[in-house]
């Protein structure tokens, strides 16, 4: 926590570790979640949040995408006083989408108090001029804001799982109480302070990764395959058929998700 901290600029008050982003999510649904209970989402989120909130009881407001984007105005109308937990992937998985600073800024300013925003962050070090939701942690101007972020993607560690949520004192506090005391490994912690210090193989991996989209997206174009245009380090590509083309990929030696 204190490298983070200081990596950051943020105090290590403000810092939840977690065995990956996912056990963060499950965090906050012990931490806010109850039959009753509404969270909002978008269409084509990240799995994982839907889960959640049904292992918890409560009820899941999809709000369809636009495009393959986060409606972030539908997604604020979508609030009602019963709405505990709002969650965001920006850049999104798995569609690569990214909503823009003015969007990320309407969502910060208008979505009321009682309902935590969670804004995972595990593709964020892809981006070029990233939404610098940090600065309002570090400075306590959003009380009701969780950044999760992951030495899982642009660092290689995922098998390590170690992700991170960045919030304010009170917020961390109300998590750590219901995390187990040593989910946290300690071979984990010296990858990722390791992973920290090594800004070189960071930027490496965001111009090996800017290479790489380039190239897919346009064989991508030249099949004339209909694709998302990507912010992350992954494509999402209308096929026709997804199972058989995975299982093909599969046995020539390489590993995509059908989605």
């Amino acid at each position: 926590k204190k490298h983070l901290g200081a990596t950051l600029d943020v105090d290590p008050r403000q810092i939840i570790l977690g065995n990956g982003s996912n056990e963060i999510i499950e965090f906050v649904g012990h931490a806010y979640l109850a039959p009753g209970v509404d969270v909002v989402v978008s269409q084509h989120c990240f799995a994982v949040y839907p889960i959640v909130t049904a292992l918890f009881g409560a009820n899941l407001i999809t709000v369809p995408a636009r495009g393959f984007a986060a409606d972030i105005p539908a997604m604020i109308r979508a609030i009602t006083p019963r709405t505990r937990v709002l969650f965001l992937a920006n850049p999104n998985n798995p569609t690569g989408t990214l909503s823009s600073h003015g969007e990320i800024a309407q969502l910060l300013s208008e979505v009321p108090p009682h309902v935590l925003i969670v804004m995972d962050e595990a593709y964020v070090e892809f981006l070029e001029d990233p939404a610098n939701c940090l600065a309002l942690v570090r400075e306590g101007n959003q009380p009701n804001l969780l950044i999760m972020r992951t030495f899982s993607k642009i660092f290689g560690l995922a098998g390590l799982r170690l992700g991170y949520g960045l919030a304010s004192p009170e917020i961390i506090a109300a998590l750590e109480r219901i995390r187990q005391p040593f989910n946290i490994n300690s071979i984990a912690q010296a990858g990722a302070i390791a992973a920290l210090g090594d800004t070189d193989h960071m930027a490496r991996t965001r111009a090996n990764n800017r290479l790489g989209l380039d190239y897919l997206q346009n064989a991508l174009a030249q099949l004339k395959l209909e694709y998302v245009p990507s912010h992350a380090n992954f494509v999402l590509v209308n096929v026709g058929d997804g199972a058989r083309v995975f299982g093909e990929l599969q046995r020539a030696g390489v590993i995509t998700r059908p989605m």
